[in-house]
């Protein structure tokens, strides 16, 4: 890479990855980033924080307009070397789920796809954050003789999508994931592709949210609502996943963009740990500040919890990524504090 600032195209610049991801970008000094936003007071609070030279964000209102980067590519085409597309719907309950989760992911991955194809000549990778939800198959996740790889896909119907807004999420993700990787076969491209895919994402806010909110982004309101607990409360612990720190997500996305071909047509997991309430609130009664003023619940009872999940194998991602992801308790103290500090829940 030569000393000249590459410019990066990343949508979805107000959310919680794809504002660690820029940050990244312009710490490094090698970046300039055009980011999108559909808010103009969030793209403030963006410019606002960083305030910098090399950081310009443009206006995409519907994900789900199949031509919504259109303009920008027109624009900027021809000074974009990369694009991280990060924007995605997200939210735990949806009235429409086709209109709500599926047709803007959908719409929004191909479009951004097929406007790079036609206006971003100088285009040297793609990358695109996925999820765990397009690997995992919901059914075999207590299977512990399953295993699940970087070639594992979803094999969640369009009835049983539809049924909930958890399974439109998780079908929307995967379609995404899939037409982006249909489009590289059928379309003559001249660039790298890559899909991020991680489990619920945890870590601090670069703009501190917590200040002020009632509520964070989705993953961090798991840790959220638990400060919000009180001694002797009783906290639900009949679900669980699989949890990564933001910040490892965030530099996940840019690894391709210092080496293309080492990440061509790769797709990645980014998992640390399985979590559940009680293994969160073993770790969050850890912190000296905390101790006493928030639900205990059973200590102990997920300390295996992977023992009694099906196998999650991401060891060709680790050895692609080359370094140690930062552990779940590091990622939900660090998450803790920063909501502790804000004042916020406690």
């Amino acid at each position: 890479m030569s000393n000249e600032k590459q410019t990066v195209f990343l949508t979805g610049i107000t959310g919680f990855i794809a504002q660690h991801i820029a940050k990244q970008l312009l710490d490094s000094k090698k970046f300039k980033v055009i980011g999108t936003a559909r808010s103009e007071e969030k793209a403030k609070h963006v410019t606002d924080y960083f305030k910098s030279d090399d950081l310009t964000i443009v206006s995409v209102k519907e994900l789900g307009d199949p031509t919504a980067f259109d303009e920008h590519f027109i624009k900027f085409g021809n000074e974009i070397d990369y694009i991280i597309h990060a924007a995605s719907p997200f939210a735990a309950v949806a009235d429409d789920i086709e209109k709500f989760f599926i047709e803007p992911a959908v719409n929004g991955a191909t479009g951004i796809f097929k406007a790079a194809v036609k206006y971003a000549p100088n285009l040297k990778h793609f990358v695109i954050t996925a999820s765990l939800a397009s690997m995992i198959d919901v059914t075999k996740d207590k299977d512990i003789t399953h295993v699940f790889n970087e070639n594992s896909w979803n094999p969640v119907s369009r009835d049983v999508a539809l049924s909930n807004g958890v399974m439109g999420y998780f079908y929307s993700k995967t379609l995404a994931e899939k037409a982006v990787w249909d489009l590289q076969k059928e379309l003559d491209i001249k660039f790298n592709v890559t899909a991020i895919n991680p489990g619920l994402v945890l870590g601090p806010q670069v703009i501190n949210s917590a200040a002020g909110a009632s509520s964070l982004n989705h993953s961090c309101e798991f840790i959220n609502k638990l400060l919000k607990t009180e001694p002797g409360e009783k906290v639900a612990t009949n679900f669980d996943g699989l949890a990564v720190d933001v910040r490892d997500v965030a530099r996940a996305h840019i690894e391709p963009l210092l080496n293309s071909e080492k990440f061509k047509d790769q797709r990645l997991i980014l998992s640390v740990a399985r979590f559940g309430n009680q293994l969160f609130l073993d770790i969050l009664n850890g912190i000296p500040e905390l101790k006493g003023k928030i639900a205990v619940g059973h200590p102990g009872t997920e300390d295996n919890l992977e023992a009694t999940r099906a196998v999650i194998d991401n060891t060709k991602t680790n050895e692609l990524l080359g370094y140690n992801l930062i552990p779940l308790k590091q990622s939900v103290e660090d998450t803790a504090k920063q909501i502790v500090k804000a004042k916020v829940s406690i």
